[in-house]
């Protein structure tokens, strides 16, 4: 099939290379921003006098025509074409006639795929955006109703000190807006417009990029004809935020795989987002949170993909650079995907708050607090960190734990042990005293909550 860049050459190319340099299998998904920015740049080629009004008309009316006959369906992609920018321009002029062969002056496709590209991801990360708020609003509504659910905050996967299930769930909470704020950022940068940097050196034609740039929504341009064609630092920007994002959705699904196992049973998950086994008719998996967690090392190796193909690239643009869209489009699905079904599993899970308050009494969590008991009664820390190890030994010993420990065992240790020791050690006191900004106390966690949540209104 000859092409439209036929010229030097006879535009004749083998099946085989056809098929290995045709994008359209997933740059078609760009179709809605390739045509908005064509009609923009006819707006422009009018407006500066480069083409006629007539003809401008013509083609935007043409390309509107495409736009709605793609929406309903009624025009099918064709696969034989190589790309979306091709398949436009070659229905538009087989619609129009000699009109839209004057629709690629003072452009190329290399700013045009630039174009398209950061006006698509631009869309995509307003739709992520959102997504993020929502599972961040879940989150806080659950963290709402469990400030005083105590349980075992971990180290090292040991049971450490006393938190509560609020103060644990906005730690997430808090990473979410840090998700949201890069994401914005990145969506900063992207949001220049490249078109009218042509192939590499822009044009003789006086053209206004800037017209262009804020009839399609940017914030500017980009300042170098070269940068403006062969930069992807947006694509790669936004592939590392993804796999910030998607590493803190796989560490809350491996906490979500152990809570909901029967070695914790810290929560119940809902049938609507686990599975049994083909065998064993006992079993509840978490399969949607260990897909989530599998999917990060899919968003990773996007990321890693376009990295590598990009590090060795000359400017300014080079074919190896179509290889951006499959990457970054995965990584955006796959994100969008596992938001949906994380924001689903989160809003439905049951919270055990008795098996949470019955495993954080069996773990010495608060064995810090026996020893800060005694700093306070004038023993230096290391000295009453010793002491407080060797009364959790004891306990072991006896079967006890520090709530049970008699109060003349203590002052075998210390005469400075008083009955006041068992509100010391009492976990909810525990909890409670731990006024530090950023802490678990009830207090603490709701100005947390106050904070991440301003951050998921819509």
């Amino acid at each position: 099939m000859a092409k439209m860049w036929a010229g030097l050459t006879s535009g004749e190319t083998s099946k085989i290379a056809d098929d290995f340099n045709s994008s359209i299998s997933f740059d078609a998904r760009m179709y809605e921003q390739d045509i908005k920015g064509s009609m923009a740049h006819a707006a422009m080629l009018a407006a500066r006098e480069i083409i006629s009004r007539e003809d401008a008309d013509q083609i935007i009316s043409g390309l509107e025509g495409i736009l709605t006959d793609l929406r309903e369906g009624t025009l099918p992609v064709d696969p034989e074409a190589e790309d979306i920018h091709m398949f436009v321009e070659q229905v538009l002029t087989e619609r129009i006639g000699d009109a839209g062969k004057k629709l690629h002056t003072a452009r190329s496709r290399n700013d045009q795929v630039a174009l398209d590209l950061r006006m698509y991801l631009r869309d995509e990360t307003d739709r992520i955006l959102p997504k993020i708020r929502k599972l961040g609003r879940s989150i806080c509504t659950l963290a709402s109703s469990h400030m005083e659910t105590i349980l075992p905050g971990y180290t090292h996967l040991q049971r450490a000190q006393p938190v509560t299930f609020a103060h644990h769930l906005l730690a997430y909470a808090m990473m979410l807006t840090r998700d949201l704020d890069r994401l914005q950022d990145c969506r900063r940068r992207m949001n220049l417009s490249p078109i009218g940097s042509c192939a590499l050196a822009g044009t003789t034609y006086d053209t206004d990029r800037r017209m262009e740039a804020g009839a399609l929504g940017f914030d500017g341009i980009t300042l170098n004809s070269m940068d403006g064609v062969s930069d992807r630092d947006f694509c790669v920007e936004l592939m590392s935020a993804l796999s910030i994002l998607m590493m803190h959705l796989s560490r809350f699904s491996e906490e979500i795989i152990l809570w909901s196992s029967w070695e914790f049973r810290f929560i119940e998950l809902s049938p609507d987002y686990t599975t049994g086994s083909s065998i064993m008719p006992q079993k509840k998996n978490s399969d949607m949170a260990e897909l989530v967690r599998g999917k990060t090392g899919r968003v990773y190796g996007d990321l890693m993909a376009l990295l590598t193909t990009l590090k060795g690239l000359p400017l300014a643009y080079n074919k190896d650079m179509q290889e951006d869209k499959e990457a970054v489009f995965d990584a955006v699905d796959t994100v969008k995907m596992c938001l949906d079904v994380f924001d689903g599993m989160v809003s439905t899970m049951n919270v055990r708050a008795d098996h949470m308050k019955e495993a954080a009494g069996k773990g010495f969590i608060n064995a810090t607090d026996l020893a800060d008991y005694l700093v306070r009664k004038g023993l230096p820390f290391r000295d009453a960190y010793k002491i407080s190890g060797r009364i959790v030994r004891d306990c072991m010993e006896q079967n006890l734990v520090l709530e049970t420990f008699p109060l003349d065992s203590y002052r075998s240790y210390s005469d400075l042990f008083e009955q006041d020791i068992y509100e010391a050690v009492d976990l909810k006191n525990c909890v409670e005293k731990r006024i530090s900004e950023g802490g678990p106390s009830k207090a603490s966690a709701e100005q947390q909550l106050s904070y991440a949540s301003r951050f998921f209104t819509e």
